[in-house]
């Protein structure tokens, strides 16, 4: 009986509360590390490889695992900018916009997957924002033109950001099929099936196709060009 519990515990995980062995897998786990570029044109500024967001989705055989390490996050308002200008929350989590300016800001997303507008608020003081939906939410601010901020909600624990080399490292990753997802706001999503043996998976390579971005304004909260006689004096 102590050897076969003792098996019992190595392969399982088990554990005997008050007589009763109550098994609980054990996965086994590795990271997934890969290498990300954005191909550009010769002109413009490069992109900023940070921004990048890679996450793991559950291929529908499995869960994706808990987000509620994921249920909370900030995006803080200084110099007429949001910082950091890309955040990541779990689907249904909400991220704070403190106020760090000496003047007013009015944050707001016209997003189809989740729009909202938090209103004019001043220094020092706090709203936030809940993301119900999968997917990328581009955040402005309705007085200042120039500010721009991307929330990327995501279905699972398994996300990371890209290294300023574009080198990006997915820790603790279960053995089984994912679904990888690239992204950046310079280039459409990346998305591919991937296999990850209980090792881990270190030989990723993803080329983000960024030839194509064009910067363009968006318009303010009503749909509207900002009004150039007043924009980002205040």
């Amino acid at each position: 009986m102590t050897a076969r519990l003792g098996f019992a515990a190595l392969c399982w995980g088990a554990t005997l509360v008050t007589g009763i062995t109550v098994a609980a897998r054990v996965e086994a786990q590795g990271a997934v590390r890969g290498q990300l570029r954005v191909i550009e044109t010769a002109t413009g500024s490069p992109a900023t490889l940070t921004d990048a967001v890679i996450y793991l989705e559950a291929d529908g055989e499995r869960a994706n695992g808990p987000t509620s390490n994921m249920a909370r996050a900030s995006i803080g308002m200084r110099l007429r900018e949001f910082v950091p200008r890309v955040q990541t929350i779990g689907i249904g989590g909400a991220v704070a916009f403190p106020n760090q300016d000496p003047y007013s800001h009015n944050v707001f997303s016209n997003s189809a997957l989740g729009a909202f507008d938090l209103g004019l608020y001043r220094t020092g003081k706090n709203r936030a924002a809940s993301f119900p939906k999968s997917g990328v939410y581009a955040i402005y601010c309705n007085i200042h033109a120039r500010m721009v901020s991307y929330v990327v909600a995501v279905p699972t624990p398994y996300v990371s950001r890209a290294q300023s080399s574009g080198a990006f490292t997915v820790p603790g990753v279960p053995a089984g099929t994912w679904r990888l997802h690239v992204w950046h706001e310079r280039a459409p999503e990346h998305v591919e099936t991937i296999r990850v043996p209980a090792g881990g998976l270190s030989d990723i390579v993803v080329a983000l196709d960024g030839r194509g971005y064009v910067p363009k304004p968006h318009t303010n909260k009503f749909g509207q060009p900002y009004a150039t006689s007043r924009a980002d004096r205040y």
